[in-house]
């Protein structure tokens, strides 16, 4: 393989990278806390669920307002 042959990709712009990579960064974050919020809401879905279930009338949560 003489030298020149190879097909060499140039190489990415440094400030182009650190872009992308905080948009990355970004993107999984938000999916990170958009999966936390997922789970605490299923949860709380699960407790009033099995709540009710068992034949119980007052499975609702219940908001106290602030005096």
């Amino acid at each position: 393989m003489a030298e020149g042959e190879g097909k060499q990709e140039p190489p990415e712009e440094e400030g182009n990278r650190k872009v992308e990579n905080a948009v990355m960064l970004g993107f999984f974050a938000v999916l990170v806390v958009a999966g936390i919020w997922l789970l605490g809401t299923m949860a709380d879905v699960r407790k009033v669920q099995d709540c009710a279930a068992q034949g119980r009338r007052n499975c609702g949560t219940i908001e106290v307002p602030a005096r």
